[in-house]
């Protein structure tokens, strides 16, 4: 059982790697040869050109001001100088909103760790139950719940500092939801023309005899929606290549090349089976696109299912053509091999609490007595190896997991990234939290665990929750201190674009390429912040001593991923903040599990009055979160009509010959098609207006529409002269 002493020599070593880390970037990022490296942002923006290509030559590589050297932190307070407004214009509004759970996470915890060492540490303190019991105990846990004697009064003021902790978790999380459903709605209303306000994704496109996909995908919205539908992109199977690219040094074999990718092109444009069964169907406004994605089309909820389309560089091509059975069966699937792989991973979970448990060290290894009894290598034993253990445990799991979630079949980058947070959030709840507690005796309470009734489990992990708030210090200093401080210094991209530039670069086109300005990686960061929520919710009340390490994460975090966002990463997608709902809702869990936890634990403290007072406080979290789901959850996950119009008034009414059609027509192409592609400005004058005479069709039924199809040739009857024929002996 790690002491302060442990405590202290764990923070020394991940200070002082966090210190080695900040200097070396600092020094790095100064460097020209380096800039691509550090500030590529910038590049992919324009606004920024290489050092090393002026000066003198030793100066295009290396910075020979000494006086840059001086200032060499300067970086802190000009990551936090950008305003918000010019952030979200910079990087998007993801990553702005990313930003802020940084933020509520110091508005929570900064006022509540005031309050808790304050009443609660003296509290806790000023007791000798721990000592009176002569049980093995370390210096922490004697400023925990666990040193109040049982049936103590004291244990009202934990229970009063309950209810302070929820209605202040639970009203800042009211006001943040307010301002980020606010900044949503106006980044919606004040961003520019995009495709995917106009297109609605149409999957389950059930198969037709007579008609092909896209003849019927057109037939089926000009019939349905003959006001505003547009024009529709249907979607290619088999094709995940890439954009190639146009600079080679071999002319002659580039257009070779070209000629085989045209008639390439050309055989799957035409070939029906290459055709998926979903298609990208524009409108000519926003408000018949905002119709089209939150209705149901037809009686069959199953077929012609549509939802808002994501924008085009978020789409995952590869999921577009599934079907929705199978989309059922492999979700069922995943399921069950995520519980296997969850609870498998007990397995390294249990080693690396072995390595926390000095006594178990030494009896699996007796002949290592001598050396582990050495003060300062007992102390990194207990108060470092077990957080850099797990850490190392866990590099792999976001990639698996992001594998399962494209099984699962989403259909784009962000939902693909939240499916992945949330299964990952599951994880560290069960294992990395629950795991951690209930192996920290090497499963010595496990046989109960598992034999006890559900009413029990509470109890069980709630008493062992203080004994484990040492080895949640070291995880954090490893985890938050150390990890947050190496993401900044970019090891792995900076060793790789200098491989690249130093072998494959022969352009300036492969130099940018080289570049890996990488992106948020919200399927790995956020859940990471929620488990540090998690922990200080539980621990606010039980171990307070814990919240100046989670603080000090929210603060250095907050710095550092505010100035990688501003000079390094590149988002792949923009969301518009689709995913606050999910931020707010885990902690919300992380709440609830607090007060579920904390009414276990006190009700082995033989204080049983607590339970009518703290039973209280789920419900009334639950509550609040029904509430706020109701009042601003819909800002995420629906466009309102009145919104829509008025932005397709406002466009309409500057903008009157805008050629929308032109705009969109080439949004939805496979980036495979879009090679060679110049974009050019035809779409902002209207060349002409719409013809309105009937849509041909193949099909023996239904074969009227109101306007001209641009697939079929062939002529159809209106539908007056349809029924004046039925109605003919």
């Amino acid at each position: 059982m790690a002491t302060l002493t442990d405590i202290g020599v764990a923070a020394a070593i991940n200070i002082l790697g966090a210190i080695i880390f900040f200097v070396a970037f600092a020094i790095l990022r100064l460097q020209p040869f380096n800039d691509r490296v550090y500030f590529p942002k910038w590049y992919i923006k324009g606004l920024r050109s290489s050092p090393t290509h002026s000066g003198a030559f030793v100066s295009r590589f290396f910075n020979l001001d000494y006086r840059s050297y001086v200032r060499f932190l300067n970086w802190m307070p000009a990551a936090l100088q950008m305003p918000e407004p010019e952030l979200i214009e910079h990087a998007g509004l993801d990553s702005a909103v990313y930003l802020r759970i940084y933020l509520i996470g110091l508005k929570i915890f900064v006022p509540m760790a005031f309050l808790a060492l304050t009443i609660l540490v003296p509290v806790n303190l000023t007791n000798s139950t721990l000592k009176m019991a002569k049980v093995t105990y370390s210096d922490i846990d004697t400023l925990s719940i666990s040193n109040i004697p049982l049936g103590s009064p004291r244990f009202s003021a934990h229970i009063v500092m309950a209810y302070v902790f929820t209605f202040w978790t639970c009203y800042m999380l009211l006001k943040e939801y307010e301002v980020v459903a606010s900044m949503r709605l106006h980044f919606l209303a004040s961003e520019r023309r995009r495709p995917d306000q106009f297109t609605v994704l149409v999957t389950n496109v059930p198969p037709d005899p007579d008609e092909s996909i896209s003849e019927l995908v057109e037939h089926f919205f000009l019939v349905n929606h003959p006001d505003h539908y547009l024009t529709h992109q249907t979607g290619f199977l088999g094709c995940w290549g890439e954009k190639v690219d146009a600079i080679d040094h071999q002319k002659s074999e580039i257009e070779r090349l070209s000629k085989e990718i045209a008639e390439e092109r050309e055989r799957l444009t035409n070939d029906s089976k290459c055709i998926m069964p979903a298609a990208f169907v524009s409108f000519q406004t926003r408000w018949g696109a905002a119709v089209c994605a939150q209705t149901q089309q037809s009686r069959n909820p199953t077929l012609w299912l549509t939802e808002w389309a994501p924008e085009p560089r978020d789409v995952y091509w590869q999921n577009l053509a599934i079907p929705y059975v199978s989309l059922t069966v492999r979700r069922l699937i995943i399921a069950v091999a995520f519980f296997f792989l969850t609870f498998f991973f007990m397995i390294p979970i249990a080693f690396v609490q072995s390595l926390a448990n000095i006594e178990g060290i030494e009896k699996a290894v007796p002949f290592l007595k001598p050396i582990i009894e050495v003060k300062f290598i007992k102390s990194v034993i207990q108060g470092f190896l077990p957080g850099i253990a797990l850490k190392l445990f866990l590099i792999f799991l976001p990639t698996i997991l992001m594998m399962m979630s494209k099984v699962e079949g989403f259909i784009s980058l962000s939902s693909l990234e939240r499916r992945a947070a949330s299964r990952y959030y599951l994880f560290n709840f069960v294992n990395v939290f629950l795991g951690s507690i209930i192996t920290g005796t090497a499963f010595e309470q496990l046989h109960t665990f598992i034999n006890q009734s559900a009413n029990e489990i509470p109890k069980t992990i709630g008493v062992a929750i203080p004994m484990k708030a040492t080895f949640f210090i070291t995880y954090i200093m490893v985890d938050g201190w150390a990890g947050i401080a190496g993401e900044i210094l970019r090891l792995k991209p900076l060793i790789i674009f200098h491989l690249k530039n130093f072998f494959l670069v022969k352009t300036e086109k492969d130099r940018d390429d080289a570049m890996d300005p990488g992106s948020l990686g919200f399927n790995t960061g956020e859940p990471q912040i929620q488990f540090y929520f998690l922990l200080g919710l539980v621990y606010a009340v039980v171990t307070p001593i814990l919240l100046p390490f989670i603080i000090m994460f929210f603060a250095l975090a907050y710095v550092v991923f505010r100035h990688q966002i501003i000079n390094v990463y590149n988002q792949e997608y923009e969301s518009g903040a689709a995913f606050w709902p999910a931020v707010h809702g885990r902690i919300i869990t992380a709440l609830v599990i607090s007060q579920l936890l904390l009414m276990g634990l006190l009700s082995t403290k033989q204080f049983a009055k607590s339970t009518p007072f703290l039973i209280a406080l789920p419900v009334l979290t639950i509550w609040f979160h029904r509430f706020c789901k109701g009042r601003y959850e819909p800002a995420f996950v629906k466009y309102p009509l009145q919104e829509a119009m008025m932005k397709d008034t406002l466009e309409k009414a500057r903008e009157p010959n805008f050629n929308l059609k032109a705009y969109i027509q080439n949004a939805y192409i496979h980036p495979v098609f879009k090679a060679g592609e110049d974009e050019d400005d035809d779409y902002l004058i209207l060349k002409g207006e719409p013809e309105t005479a009937l849509v041909p069709t193949k099909r023996q039924s239904q074969r009227s529409t109101p306007l001209p199809s641009k697939i079929s040739g062939s002529s159809s009857l209106s539908l007056p002269e349809v029924i004046q024929d039925s109605e003919q002996p």
